[in-house]
């Protein structure tokens, strides 16, 4: 794959990104979802598609929002602790399905009814967001972003 940065390609196209990426926030926001959900639905997406520039960008946003590292580190196996919420749960599940859906035979199920832990505006505020995050992923991925050690 060739690693053409497609933002400074095409900057309208990524500056209608992130005006998406602020409205799905908006929508988040509005819904009632706390920032902290928000960010480990985005972490968990980046996490399934490989992204180490969004995960390495969402953990740090999450532990700004008092994430702690215990529950980020034990993210990637949400479903075997007790560490999350039951609105945690559901939206984790809902970002495992969304962002899986095109190979059906590798979404797991987790035993979370979604609909019992989050209203119909949360559904879709959670939605949205995982559809962002899952383009910000690809545009990630294929621009090569560069992820090294902080100094």
């Amino acid at each position: 794959m060739s690693h053409v940065n497609i933002g400074k390609v095409h900057p309208e196209a990524f500056q209608a990104m992130s005006q998406l990426n602020e409205r799905a926030s908006e929508a988040a926001a509005s819904a009632g979802l706390e920032p902290k959900l928000v960010e480990l639905v985005r972490m968990r997406v980046s996490q399934i598609n490989g992204c180490a520039f969004c995960l390495r960008m969402h953990a740090a946003d999450a532990e700004r929002l008092g994430e702690t590292s215990e529950r980020i580190a034990i993210l990637a196996a949400w479903w075997e602790s007790q560490y999350f919420t039951g609105p945690e749960r559901a939206a984790l599940q809902l970002a495992e399905q969304v962002t899986l859906m095109s190979d059906a035979s590798r979404i797991p199920e987790r035993g979370v009814d979604v609909s019992a832990e989050l209203d119909d505006a949360q559904i879709a505020a959670v939605t949205w967001n995982v559809v962002v995050i899952n383009a910000w992923n690809r545009i990630a991925v294929s621009s090569h972003y560069p992820v090294a050690p902080k100094e």
